[in-house]
């Protein structure tokens, strides 16, 4: 009897291996040649908009697709072949660039990243299936850590091939990650049978989207979003060149990024949140994260281009996983895949307009001008949270005579 719990508790730990392997390849996958991306497109004649299109296809196919994705999962009672269809679709979107090396193509490419990082929530959802319902949040957590490791693996490996072979090359690794990773995903255990539930209603979403409170955090996202995919990952990479950065440097300055999420995330959700309470929190990241925007055009060396990506880096942990916790926190159980599913939409837009704003300002005006105007956008953030932190002061003293 002992053997056999052994056994079975093996064949647990295993499956929950794979699956977050698969993930991280997924991942791997998708984010290889991000940091090389925008220099590659101007390379190839792109201007400054079609660079910012390019940019924010990747949010547009993950808008638009999102929620019907997880309508249709839920009807069909199936993530598996969710999974398959996204890693399947990350293979397609590298390919046709290594293939075919053009801007109209990476515009392409990116689309379909796009529509393979749709498919993330299966993956969430179906890794969560194997934990108990009360150890969602820590499954959520590991998959998490498989994502951000296949992420930042992924750009540190890219920017090594890309400096020492080709970027095209770059492309290829991320076909051949994303070809194992399709390959290892039919031997994930198959999905146990979603339990039915009452199908969702109209009122629910009306419920959702009514709540001011959702609302509020679905717009803090927007943001989040826009500044990110506008810098980060948009024209930051532009101005490490104009630096004097290499295609290592580059995978090297994203790297440095996402590195002080991996422990600052938990910091600030467990720490912070605390301490300073969810208010003062986010006005303390996006106070930083709007600074450190305006002063990316300004930085006069690489090496300082580093120190700010880093603390860009903090910022970033301490607003939007926490968002991401804040969304559902006073929502009903049933309702709160509707509101994620709501906010994770609603987000894409700012992945979508930043790099466009941004690319077309710098067209028209530089794109010190762009860097300086989008970083003035987390002003708007900065002012919500004073308003809203002044507000629930309001209702404590209501609360309190």
């Amino acid at each position: 009897m002992t053997r056999f719990r052994m056994a079975k508790d093996s064949l647990g730990i295993n499956k929950k291996i794979l699956f977050c392997v698969v993930t991280a390849l997924f991942w791997f996958s998708l984010y290889t040649y991000v940091p090389q991306m925008s220099n590659f497109a101007k390379d190839m004649g792109a201007s400054y908009k079609m660079i910012g299109i390019i940019t924010a296809s990747y949010g547009l196919s993950q808008t638009l697709l999102r929620i019907p994705l997880g309508i249709f999962s839920d009807l069909l009672k199936k993530r598996k072949i969710f999974i398959h269809l996204g890693l399947f679709t990350t293979i397609i979107s590298a390919l046709i660039v290594y293939l075919l090396p053009n801007a109209y193509t990476l515009l392409i490419g990116r689309l379909l990243a796009g529509v393979a990082a749709a498919t993330w929530v299966n993956f969430t959802v179906m890794f969560s299936s194997y934990y108990k319902h009360s150890e969602s949040t820590k499954a959520i957590g590991i998959i998490s850590s498989a994502n951000m490791i296949g992420q930042f693996s992924a750009v540190l490996i890219g920017g090594v091939l890309a400096y020492y072979l080709d970027i095209r090359y770059v492309f290829l690794l991320s076909v051949i990650t994303g070809l194992i990773g399709f390959i290892l995903s039919f031997f994930i255990e198959k999905e146990k049978v979603v339990i039915e539930k009452e199908p969702l209603k109209l009122s629910d979403l009306l419920i959702i989207v009514k709540d001011k409170n959702i609302l509020y955090i679905c717009f803090l996202g927007i943001i989040a979003q826009l500044i990110t995919f506008a810098t980060i990952f948009g024209f930051t990479p532009i101005v490490a060149t104009s630096l004097g950065a290499n295609s290592f440097d580059l995978g090297l300055l994203t790297t440095v990024y996402n590195f002080p999420q991996i422990f600052f995330s938990a910091i600030a959700g467990v720490v912070l949140i605390k301490v300073l309470g969810a208010n003062k929190t986010l006005f303390i990241g996006y106070t930083l994260s709007t600074v450190l925007c305006i002063v990316i055009p300004f930085v006069p060396s690489l090496s300082v281009l580093y120190i700010v990506q880093f603390f860009n880096g903090i910022a970033r942990a301490m607003t939007f996983p926490m968002l991401m916790g804040l969304v559902i926190q006073n929502v009903e159980t049933k309702l709160r895949s509707v509101a994620m599913g709501l906010y994770q939409a609603v987000y894409g837009i700012g992945m979508i307009v930043g790099p466009i704003l941004l690319g077309a300002i710098g067209d028209k005006f530089g794109l010190m001008t762009g860097f300086i105007f989008t970083g003035l956008l987390g002003l708007l953030a900065m002012v919500s949270i004073i308003i809203k932190a002044t507000s629930d002061k309001n209702k404590e003293k209501l609360i309190s005579y």
